[in-house]
């Protein structure tokens, strides 16, 4: 047992330093226009010599902002058991950034093998890290500073996630057993028919409204100043179809609950497709009555949603409602290659949601998450409070004088 001891704690410091190490590198963001090149040039050796460097700076830089969280959330079981699959995958690959690693086809073939391995390993991630935030929120009380701290980590750790896997994905699709039938490269389409992205996943999330509400609201899609048909863009398509089936399920969702399901019809939802010199654009417009304005900075907070949580609520819950985790993750998906989300509500009478996308892969770069100093200081300072009153401010800053008020300030001023 002594021995045992002896070896996880030399295991533990060796990883440690291997963090630290790898920590100090800031990962280097590719541009859709580089992945494609490196997809359609590039040998599985290539491949190998980057990603066996690139792999371990974006999960050290990651792992090292771990400890900086709130040892309450890291006491959590489910977020431990985060940080061990982590630490694995981590070690799996120093195994090929050593001096001594051949460049063969087996070192080749086993390190294609293990990124499966990795991606397999973390399919769960998302919603085993969601669980350890409800696992928190269940047994202490949460102050503003911890949630901020969360809510910024949170941010930071779901976009890493998504780029590690567009980079394994990329390498395993590519020079994998997987066969590419799609002319796309690797998980890249280079000519992504944005028409049928929509109507896809419209049809999908009208599938589960009908299937629950047995009604759905109709699709109407407009073009402007799409010279090209059909309208295309190099992308991932199954980050596209992940943002729009989202945004489908909350629009169909509010109409027909807002309108009620036995309502014989119900406002369409309006889709415009625009494309422009710098941006694609996709705005979504539901009638579904909107969103209170006291309610809007809760949109893109991680376990905030407006219908019952599953696990609570049992077979109840419509499978259009989720989480809480579909908006933040969607508009991550978004800026991942520096597009956007936006959503604006009209309380009363409806959504608009806006996608913003690069419409020049040159200009589409990866935003990655860098462990530095400024992001250490991020979790450290404090939430600042405002510095006016509300009162003041819901009267616009300026208090109006009252009469009484006001002619003492007049007999003043005589």
């Amino acid at each position: 047992m002594r021995l045992y001891r002896a070896l996880f704690r030399q295991a533990r410091a060796l990883i440690e330093e291997r963090l630290d190490y790898y920590s100090q590198f800031n990962p280097s963001p590719l541009s859709m226009q580089q992945f494609t090149d490196f997809g359609e040039n590039a040998t599985i050796s290539e491949s190998f010599l980057f990603l066996k460097k690139e792999l371990p700076v974006r999960l050290a830089n990651i792992m090292k902002e771990f400890h900086l969280l709130p040892e309450n959330l890291l006491h959590m079981p489910s977020v431990g058991a985060v940080r061990d699959l982590y630490r694995r995958s981590f070690m799996d690959l120093l195994e090929f950034d050593t001096g001594n690693t051949p460049n063969n086809t087996a070192t080749l073939e086993k390190f294609t093998d293990a990124l499966v391995k990795i991606r397999n390993r973390h399919s769960d991630v998302v919603m085993t890290m969601a669980q350890g935030v409800m696992e928190l929120k269940d047994a202490h009380s949460i102050n503003a500073n911890t949630e901020a701290n969360i809510q910024y980590f949170l941010d930071r750790f779901y976009m890493n996630r998504i780029s590690i896997r567009m980079l394994i994905n990329q390498h395993t699709i590519l020079f994998g057993d997987s066969i590419n039938t799609q002319n796309h490269i690797g998980c890249i389409d280079p000519h992504c028919d944005v028409v049928r992205v929509i109507e896809d996943a419209y049809a999908n999330a009208r599938f589960l409204c009908d299937q629950y509400y047995l009604a759905s609201p109709e699709l109407i899609l407009t073009h402007h100043n799409a010279d090209k048909n059909p309208v295309s863009v190099v992308y991932v398509p199954s980050h596209l179809y992940h943002m729009l089936f989202e945004l489908f399920k909350n629009a169909m969702r509010a109409v027909v609950e807002h309108h009620g399901p036995a309502s014989d019809t119900f406002p369409p939802v309006h889709v415009l497709l625009v494309m422009g010199q710098e941006d694609l654009t996709i705005k979504l417009s539901d009638q579904g009555g909107g969103i209170r304005r006291s309610l809007m900075d809760l949109l893109f907070n991680y376990m905030y949603s407006t219908a019952p949580q599953p696990a609570v609520s049992g077979l109840d819950t419509p499978p259009l409602a989720g989480y809480g985790y579909g908006l933040p993750l969607s508009r991550l998906y978004a800026r991942y290659f520096h597009g956007d989300l936006q959503v604006t509500s009209y309380d009363g009478y409806g959504t608009d949601a806006t996608i913003y996308l690069k419409a020049l892969s040159s200009e589409a770069n990866e935003l990655l998450p860098v462990y530095n100093k400024t992001c250490q200081r991020q979790y450290s300072t404090p939430v600042q409070t405002h510095d006016w009153s509300s009162q003041v401010h819901s009267a616009m800053f300026i208090r109006p004088f009252s009469t009484t008020s006001r002619n003492k300030h007049e007999q003043k001023s005589s």
